[in-house]
């Protein structure tokens, strides 16, 4: 096992035996998806939305219909996922530290968090490296400044910003390997064409493309030229949003050029192809349905989310996975690819895919966690699918064991239990009938949260207001 020492390692040893260590290691091409929704791909059931090539990927692959993030929005879900912890153990709660929402409709004084990732955290991008892979991460980051001191050899387009630098049209002023951008280019498109030049740059040695596009994440800025395509198409049941679609088309598109590139190399029977997202979609535009819930709630909507591993030789293509998994999953799941040892010194909450992936039954059923102590404000487009009308989401944790799901609310110690396989949508609250159950659900949870140092937020806000909270929700219900 290896200790925090050694993080040195891939600048003390020479480039070449790093090559050689490291030359039949299976290269990592890493798309993750901002706001892309659980059933914002053809293979998952959009009837909108055109996306062949993530099809084709999902036919080839294996499809995860159980895969969660492990946060309902943005900041803290690439927290948990670089580091391979639960927000309790990072801290990043929400998106910034600020309270969020009006002070007078917040009972308790919500948990601040952090808002950097702490840099001494080994990510699974420094274990790449010390096994001698380039690594690149392309795209948003916002877990800090600058993604370098995270384990990567380079960076186009991370700074601490959750949104797309000013558009997803230039200019780009000020942010990394983007101020050359020229006059109508996307940067979808940009993104893609800085990770085909990175694969080309590296592809006599193992690489690692961490591409995180900021598609299809607000403002919902179309790629112009296929504005017209989709204003002339019906519409569908689930979908029918015109600039989300063109934006779904751009990443596709991006995506069946990588496939492309990689076979051109001869690098496909050699590349594990992952794409993920880091929430549920964004609710005023797109539908998860028949989950309830989107971007920023933990109903289903908010965290389960796409899931494909396409790895040649070790995933039966066309093959489909049940077994609920977690975005903390993937840190030792990329470990095992590489072949590097897991940290020592670093509590780690997710579980290999390994087994999953090679067909294997689960040894054990295992729980899933999530905790959110801060408030999430509504949409305001839409109040519909959430537990009320003025926050996505309250202080909360929930657990899921088997087919239960089981919410805690804190401001009211309200719970809410559900039966995933009966009750995929989260309309039947079963804690009084199923009490026996939903007692020891919370129990399994409080343990949890104890054993991660998680924050619980108890404080009484001396802002709240019980009457113009109670006139809010009057308000916002009509």
């Amino acid at each position: 096992m290896f200790r925090p020492l050694i993080l040195r390692l891939p600048w003390l040893l020479p480039l070449a035996s790093l090559s050689l260590f490291a030359a039949d290691r299976p290269n990592i091409l890493f798309i993750y998806l901002d706001d892309y929704g659980w059933r914002d791909a053809g293979f998952m059931g959009s009837d909108f939305y055109e996306t062949p090539n993530l099809d084709q990927l999902a036919a080839e692959g294996m499809v995860f219909t159980n895969a969660y993030s492990a946060a309902a929005n943005c900041a803290p879900a690439r927290a948990s996922l670089l580091s391979g912890q639960a927000t309790p153990r990072h801290k990043v709660y929400n998106v910034g530290t600020d309270p969020r929402g009006d002070a007078t409709h917040r009972r308790l004084e919500h948990i601040p968090g952090v808002d950097v990732l702490d840099p001494s955290i080994v990510t699974w991008a420094h274990l790449a490296q010390q096994q001698g892979y380039a690594t690149a991460s392309i795209g948003k980051w916002h877990l800090s400044d600058d993604p370098l001191p995270y384990g990567f050899d380079i960076d186009i387009g991370g700074s601490h910003s959750g949104s797309p630098p000013q558009g997803y049209y230039p200019p780009h002023p000020g942010v990394a390997g983007l101020e050359d951008a020229p006059e109508g280019e996307y940067l979808t498109d940009r993104l893609t064409a800085e990770a085909l030049a990175f694969i080309e740059k590296n592809a006599a040695r193992p690489w690692l493309v961490y591409l995180s596009h900021f598609a299809v994440h607000t403002p919902l800025d179309a790629k112009r030229e296929l504005v017209a395509k989709y204003a002339a198409k019906p519409p569908g049941k689930l979908h029918d949003h015109i600039n989300m679609a063109t934006m779904i088309e751009a990443v596709d598109s991006g995506v069946g050029q990588l496939l492309d590139r990689i076979e051109a190399l001869g690098q496909t029977d050699r590349t594990v192809v992952i794409l993920h997202s880091d929430n549920g979609g964004y609710g005023p535009a797109t539908d998860m349905h028949p989950l309830y819930g989107y971007k920023g709630t933990y109903y289903e909507g908010g965290i389960r989310v796409p899931l494909v591993v396409h790895w040649p030789g070790v995933t039966r293509p066309g093959s489909q996975s049940d077994i609920p998994v977690i975005g903390t999953d993937l840190y030792p799941t990329f470990a095992a690819i590489m072949g590097a040892m897991l940290p020592d010194h670093q509590p780690l909450d997710g579980e290999s895919l390994m087994p999953v992936l090679r067909g294997e039954p689960p040894k054990s059923q295992r729980s899933l966690f999530w905790h959110f102590p801060a408030y999430l404000q509504s949409y305001r487009q839409t109040t519909s699918e959430q537990r009320d009308p003025l926050f996505r989401s309250r202080p909360v944790s929930v657990i899921r064991r088997g087919d239960w799901k089981l919410h805690h609310y804190y401001e009211d110690d309200g719970l809410e239990l559900y039966n995933l396989a009966e009750d995929i949508g989260e309309t039947r609250n079963l804690a009084a009938t199923k009490a026996p159950l939903a007692t020891a659900l919370r129990a399994e949870l409080e343990t949890w949260l104890e054993s991660t140092g998680a924050d619980i937020p108890r404080a009484s806000n001396p802002k709240f207001d019980a009457i113009k909270h109670a006139a809010a929700i009057e308000a916002a219900s009509n």
